[in-house]
């Protein structure tokens, strides 16, 4: 009977064990959900962890303000949408000393007001006089680094009567689509890397304010743990970044063509391993 108690136990010690191993080779990677650009790199960068480095990982669609506070919290390992240094800029002064900045994986990305090039207006003052906007910009989600920006250019061009409304990323591309298929006037908000600019003729309007501000990198953050809980996860962070637009571009179609995110991801780390490689050296 001793030793049985003891075999019990040891078989409990060993199950204990393994549960915790595990837990350890997971992460959870935050992204926003209807963002083009974040879901695009969000599934490649997992479908090299799992692949390469040996990981689980969890992939949670949340909003913005909630994916930094996750980060900064613990409750997330990383994120790989942080937009620096305007467009998420509340979000890095309020959490900056109790995240890791990993460096960019997109260079030169740019937020805005974005209309097809069909129409008049080449600057954000342009839409105070031309009523044919009909005095609505189509936003994205509520919080959102853009629509901050875009609640601070009404007021600073003066745009009386203008009104932001909030939908999802993929309720604007829906909305401006309608528009375009018409020919009529439309203001979103949006940014580069994004399909859309594939898909249509666009244009940012000018914003002399610099209410916007200048290109903007997208950033890979992680936890303050993240480096000890996974450290491979941590190196790799340090290194994975897009070469250009149409790199990253390449999957963010696919997925707006119709395939699954991680199906799109797992063609195009097939088709590049030696961008892989880069990143892992494996």
């Amino acid at each position: 009977m001793k030793m049985r108690r003891l075999l019990g136990v040891g078989t409990a010690l060993v199950l204990a064990m393994s549960t915790a191993q595990a837990m350890a080779k997971e992460v959870s990677i935050g992204y926003v959900d209807g963002w083009s650009d974040s879901v695009a790199t969000s599934n490649v960068a997992a479908e090299v962890i799992k692949q390469k480095l040996g990981y689980d990982v969890k992939l949670q669609a949340v909003a913005a303000g909630i994916m930094w506070q996750g980060v900064a919290t613990g409750k997330l390992d990383a994120t790989l949408s942080a937009w620096l240094p305007v467009t998420h800029g509340e979000y890095w002064t309020k959490n900056k000393d109790k995240v890791v900045d990993y460096g960019p994986n997109f260079k030169d990305a740019k937020i805005g007001l974005i209309v097809p090039d069909y129409v008049k207006a080449n600057s954000i003052a342009d839409l105070k006089t031309d009523s044919s906007f009909k005095q609505k910009i189509v936003g994205i989600d509520a919080g959102a680094g853009v629509m901050i920006k875009a609640e601070q250019a009404i007021k600073d061009y003066d745009l009386t009567g203008y009104k932001l409304v909030a939908s999802s990323g993929a309720a604007m591309t829906t909305e401006l689509g309608k528009a375009y298929d018409k020919k009529e006037s439309i203001a979103v908000t949006g940014w580069v890397p994004h399909w859309m600019f594939a898909k249509w003729q666009l244009k940012f309007l000018e914003d002399p304010k610099k209410v916007f501000g200048e290109a903007e990198t997208v950033n890979n953050i992680g936890s303050k743990q993240l480096a000890t809980k996974a450290p491979e996860v941590a190196e790799f962070l340090k290194k994975f970044s897009w070469q250009s637009k149409d790199e990253i571009g390449e999957v963010m179609l696919a997925i707006q063509n119709g395939a699954k995110p991680d199906a799109a991801a797992k063609d195009w780390v097939a088709k590049h391993p030696e961008r892989v490689k880069e990143w892992t050296g494996k």
